[in-house]
């Protein structure tokens, strides 16, 4: 293969999401807004599992990791992509682009996996009930975590070393408001067919694969729903999934827009977009959903805020 001449780049130029100087302080404040929501939101939901008692549940065990998750992939990118806003050259190294690159792909690619563990968590809850405790133990739940950490961590590896061992001579400036594969490749003086085919198998079987549990999991979940014969325990039933299936359908339902969308259709500005949504609006709009959709966490963290206040009290009462 010919090789290239050229000087490796040691750092690179994120564009950000606009160049429109007016818009730059509207958006730093929206985004800054729903950034510390989303570290509130997430945290003070870890909290609330983490302290409450009646929360000791498979369910609320998956739920803290997801929040954890989210708060991570969050704050990989929101808080450079603030700073886009505030400087004329927003500007990150070469290993720090490298390093954003590979705590995204591995944060994302855990939410992903969690989604459809939780997915068979809430299928075993509800058509094996009387075996849910038995199946669900502590060994397994651990297990249905320790997996999609461990494998997202080294697929991340894997692709941040394959991206970064390319020689990057034509631009440094990525067309993008974070490092990510595509921008990236598109600067490369290097081969990308063997990089792009590994992106393919990889992000194939993740995607193929959570989607299946999720699917058949979900459509066992109906049917033994709409096999029960009292209404108020198909009410219940569709309660304890009904906040999951709501984050399964924006989390794929964004990603099956970005990806499976016809080429012709297909830009930096409509990835952007796409980005910003499951980057920094999912990570805020999960808390939302499994808290006010459900009546045991919005009453744990009532009591979590009760007894704060109460506590705050009997503390300035002995002052």
């Amino acid at each position: 293969m010919e090789q290239i001449n050229c000087t490796q780049v040691t750092e690179f130029i994120l564009v950000g999401l606009t160049d429109r100087p007016e818009l730059k302080m509207p958006f730093f404040l929206i985004f800054l807004s729903i950034y510390l929501f989303t570290v509130v939101g997430n945290l003070g939901l870890i909290l609330v599992i983490r302290t409450d008692t009646r929360l000791k549940t498979p369910m609320y065990f998956f739920l803290s990791h997801l929040a954890f998750v989210d708060f991570c992939y969050s704050s990989v990118i929101t808080p450079k992509m603030l700073g886009n806003f505030l400087y004329k050259v927003n500007v990150i190294s070469f290993n720090a682009c490298a390093a954003q690159l590979g705590c995204f792909l591995a944060f994302m690619t855990a939410e992903c996996l969690l989604l459809a563990s939780m997915a068979y968590d809430r299928y075993v809850a509800i058509c094996n009930p009387l075996l849910y405790m038995v199946v669900m133990s502590p060994g397994i739940c651990l297990q249905l975590v320790a997996a999609p950490y461990g494998y997202s961590f080294l697929v991340a590896l894997f692709h941040t070393i394959l991206t970064f061992r390319l020689s990057y001579c034509h631009s440094n400036i990525i067309n993008h408001f974070y490092c990510d594969d595509m921008p990236l490749l598109r600067l490369t003086c290097s081969d990308t067919q063997s990089k792009q085919l590994w992106i393919f198998v990889c992000a194939g079987i993740m995607f193929i694969s959570s989607l299946l549990i999720v699917f058949i999991s979900y459509v066992r979940i109906i049917s033994t729903i709409l096999r029960m014969r009292s209404a108020e325990g198909r009410r219940k039933a569709f309660s304890t999934c009904g906040s999951h299936m709501l984050a399964v359908i924006i989390f794929y339902g964004t990603l099956i827009f970005m990806y499976l969308q016809p080429s012709s259709n297909h830009s930096l500005d409509t990835d952007k977009m796409a980005s910003v949504f499951y980057t920094v609006i999912i990570p805020m709009l999960n808390p939302l959903i499994y808290s006010l959709r459900n009546k045991e966490v919005k009453d744990a963290l009532k009591k979590f805020v009760i007894n704060k206040n109460q506590a705050l009290v009997i503390m300035k009462l002995k002052k």
